[in-house]
């Protein structure tokens, strides 16, 4: 079926990215459509945790105030190493606040989606994008289906927004694809319960070891979600050696069994099935736009090395692509869509590339138990350590790839030449 209309644009998937987009562009007054494959609330793999750049981007579109009445705030980070707690309060930043929320995705994708439709953007829930329709090479529409009734039809629009995740079938179906010599992330998490479920910190330990007491790879943390239970997980980097064979599921059990006792966790007693998956990092994915369509959040890679955080990357993305179809459609010119990898690279390029490359640093076992060693006695550099993850230096610093060198290199100074196997 062929409908004779036209949107202004049509929005590819439902979660923060493309509600996002969705939102502003319905806040603009723009005809946008987004579909969703699944309907609302689902659930979706993620530490839960919404960071002070998640936070100002959800201020932004009011939903600030709604997420504080009815789910939990922290404060900063507990880090864990080697015997050492240090407790980071978020830094304090003209733009961003020094708090965070953690919010399932369940509730809050739904949340964000549905105040996308309150603005006025049409939402399709369980109608998925099959394939992409050209017309002299251009990208004109998508061919979607109904997953109650199996009905197919066409969806037409002057602009697309591809906000389908990280595995993104229909950006694949334009050439879209992962630079492979780039990051990639690995994560699995569960939820159980805890008396701890309100702690005002969030949970990250950097020396992970199984019940034997031997080293196991990547990192582990706990989110405490203030209804009672506590998100688990563990995630590791493509750059540690021999990642293809690591069992994610053996690295749960065993983490859940390991972790701090005082969370309390009955590693036995998971309240859902372990669920994971795997995020592309650092803008790996090209192109991220093409004559009339840009590519957004998961779908282009847009996952923060440093700490494996997406989600604040898919809101501004997903704004960032909204102003600049909207000024396409002001205009009536796609020129500004050509601006968007431009503006990728001014926002986030250097941060990036610095991410990028500790993250073959940190994908080294051995020297990440040396760096982590040494990083915890030190307060001071782990809160600089802290304001460079989570991407919050203030702008009166240091640029953030000469910053984030200086941090790697003040720990890396005074860990020994020769690494121990």
């Amino acid at each position: 079926m062929t409908s004779p209309h036209r949107h202004d644009v049509l929005v590819i998937g439902g979660g923060p990215a493309g509600a996002a987009a969705g939102h502003w562009l319905a806040r603009a007054g723009r005809d946008v459509v987004v579909v969703e494959k699944k309907t609302f609330p689902r659930e979706k793999t993620c530490g839960d945790g919404l960071t002070p750049r998640a936070v100002t981007q959800l201020a932004a579109m009011g939903l600030e105030e709604k997420i504080a009445a009815n789910h939990h705030r922290y404060d900063g980070l507990r880090c864990i190493a080697h015997g050492v707690t240090l407790e980071l309060s978020w830094p304090e930043h003209p733009v961003h606040p020094s708090h965070g929320y953690v919010v399932r995705r369940r509730d809050l994708d739904t949340m964000v989606a549905e105040e996308a439709e309150a603005r006025g953007a049409t939402l399709l829930q369980g109608t998925e994008a099959l394939r992409p329709i050209l017309r002299d090479g251009l990208l004109v529409g998508a061919v979607v289906k109904d997953k109650d009734s199996g009905q197919e039809r066409e969806l037409r629009a002057r602009y697309v927004v591809i906000a389908d995740g990280s595995l993104s079938r229909f950006g694949r179906a334009l050439g879209n694809r992962r630079d492979k010599r780039l990051p990639q992330g690995m994560a699995i998490r569960g939820y159980f319960e805890s008396p701890l479920h309100a702690d005002p910190w969030i949970e990250s330990a950097l020396d992970v070891r199984d019940r034997n007491g031997d080293a196991m790879p990547g990192y582990g943390w706990i989110f405490p979600c203030g209804d009672g239970t506590i998100n688990v997980g563990i995630g590791l980097l493509s750059t540690f050696r021999g990642w293809r064979e690591i069992n994610t599921s053996h690295l749960m059990s065993e983490w859940a069994a390991t972790a701090p006792a005082h969370w309390q966790i009955d590693p036995d007693a998971m309240l859902a099935p372990a669920t994971g998956g795997r995020l592309p990092m650092a803008g790996s994915i090209n192109p991220k736009s093409g004559p009339t369509w840009i590519a957004i959040g998961d779908a282009a890679g847009s996952i923060n090395p440093f700490n494996g955080e997406g989600i604040d990357y898919a809101y501004e993305t997903g704004r960032m692509a909204a102003e600049l179809i909207d000024e396409a459609l002001e205009t009536g010119s796609a020129m500004p869509l050509a601006r968007y990898p431009l503006l990728l690279e001014a926002e986030y390029g250097l941060y990036f590339r610095v991410a990028r490359a500790f993250a073959h640093v940190i994908g080294q076992p051995a020297l990440m138990q040396q760096l982590t060693r040494v990083g915890v006695q030190s307060r001071s550099l782990m809160e600089w350590v802290l304001r460079i993850m989570a991407n919050l230096l203030r702008p009166d610093e240091i640029g953030p790839a000469e910053a984030a060198y200086r941090a790697v290199a003040a720990i890396a100074a005074i860990v020994p030449e020769r690494i121990p196997a």
